[in-house]
């Protein structure tokens, strides 16, 4: 399977490996009638995001207008909103998270959400305010990681790799802190909401921050002690994407907004600075990235089963 990546040459990535609210900012109810149509031309596309200050989404707001559609952004400030929003009809599409996020939540919520377009990777980053080096950790210390099934994973495999702590079950998607073995492991585990990672810095020895709330924390991306590689085998699970609600996967005007942020080079350029510049971008075909989420969700499946 092959996963093209955007913004410099297009290159292959070959089986990718291992980015909302309590407030709700801005969203009236309801999405337009016509939502569920094959062309939602004419009509006020609403996308939530977490981060719509982020200078990109004007830049995509504006080219959408280019192209006679009208965009509202819905701003989240965590990630356990939008999605139930979406599949309320309160949101037309959103534009969040990965892959493996939307399998663990159709999974969770017996719900069919579906991956409509990718947008790029990101690398999952271990930041500290106390230690200028993985080293300068002391034994003992600890680490908070995100609390959402997914996210947790992949943050546990991050301090594994950084050689932090260490997994009894090897590392795999559904690791939780309860397989660190603490007679391995360096440091101590405590998980949090995502959004509180980056704000409990001054509390923590390090914490592992999720991409959309490294610069609003005042972090740099480069100050990262430690990440994991994006473009690793098996990242294909933290493809982040558009969704959509399944009776919409074919709906012309959601595509053309799909593709404006794939092909806008303004969009992707202030993407890629929003990052620091850490971010793949992608275009995967959309039938790629509908098996990988069948795949992470008959995983999961069976994982809770």
């Amino acid at each position: 399977m092959t996963f093209t990546k955007r913004g410099t040459l297009a290159a292959s990535l070959t089986a990718l490996a291992l980015a909302a609210a309590t407030v709700l900012a801005g969203c009236s109810t309801g999405a337009s009638d016509d939502s569920d149509s094959a062309d939602s031309s004419g009509k006020t596309v609403k996308i939530g995001v977490v981060g719509a200050s982020d200078p990109y989404w004007q830049t995509f707001t504006d080219a959408a207008a280019d192209e006679n559609i009208k965009v509202e952004l819905v701003d989240f400030t965590d990630y356990n909103q939008p999605n139930p929003a979406l599949s309320a009809g309160e949101l037309d599409l959103n534009q969040f998270q990965h892959i493996q996020y939307l399998a663990d939540y159709n999974v969770s919520n017996d719900d069919d959400l579906v991956s409509i377009g990718a947008t790029a990777i990101y690398p999952l980053g271990v930041f500290s305010t106390k230690h200028k080096n993985l080293e300068d950790i002391p034994e003992g210390g600890t680490v908070a990681v995100p609390s959402d099934p997914s996210n947790r994973a992949r943050a546990l495999n991050v301090l594994q790799s950084a050689k932090l702590i260490e997994l009894s079950d090897g590392g795999t998607l559904f690791s939780t802190p309860d397989d660190v073995d603490a007679s391995k492991s360096k440091v101590k585990v405590t998980e949090m909401d995502a959004s509180f990672t980056a704000t409990s810095l001054s509390d923590v020895d390090a914490a592992v921050v999720n991409n959309d709330f490294v610069t609003d924390a005042g972090l740099k991306f480069s100050e990262a002690l430690y990440q994991d590689d994006p473009s690793d085998d098996g990242a294909k699970y933290f493809i982040n994407i558009f969704a959509a609600r399944a009776e919409d996967k074919d709906n012309e005007t959601y595509k053309k907004l799909v593709e404006i942020y794939q092909t806008n080079k303004e969009v992707q350029a202030g993407v890629l600075e929003n990052s620091g510049d850490s971010a793949i971008m992608l275009d995967t075909p959309v039938a790629d990235l509908q098996k990988i989420q069948k795949d992470a969700e008959a995983q999961i499946t069976k994982s809770k089963g």
